[in-house]
């Protein structure tokens, strides 16, 4: 059986983003289910916020321009998860990249 996908949010403790990143878990794993293995959530500190599936690092806070929105988030988990699947209303609009106006 193939291996599923984990993924791994690191968030600032001290920064109190523990509900964005709980939400941005949750919105995965609705998304997502029991094609991934797991969604982690591990505190740190000095600001951090990062998400990886597996160890490939796919948004960074300080690199990436901010928090990523739940629709370029799950595109991103697809495109490397699932690239042949459709994630439906999601599709249907662009989504800007980090650090492009709509």
């Amino acid at each position: 059986m193939e291996k599923l996908p984990a993924v791994t949010i690191t968030y600032c403790s001290q920064c109190n983003w523990l509900l964005r990143a709980a939400w941005i878990a949750q919105e995965l794993l609705s998304s997502f289910s029991t094609d991934l293995a797991s969604v982690t959530l591990v505190p740190g500190t000095g600001g951090i916020y990062e998400i990886k599936v597996d160890d490939e690092l796919i948004w960074e806070r300080k690199r990436d321009g901010g928090f990523p929105e739940a629709a370029a988030l799950k595109q991103r988990v697809r495109d490397i998860c699932f690239p042949e699947r459709s994630l439906g209303h999601i599709d249907k609009k662009k989504i800007p990249e980090a650090g492009q106006a709509e």
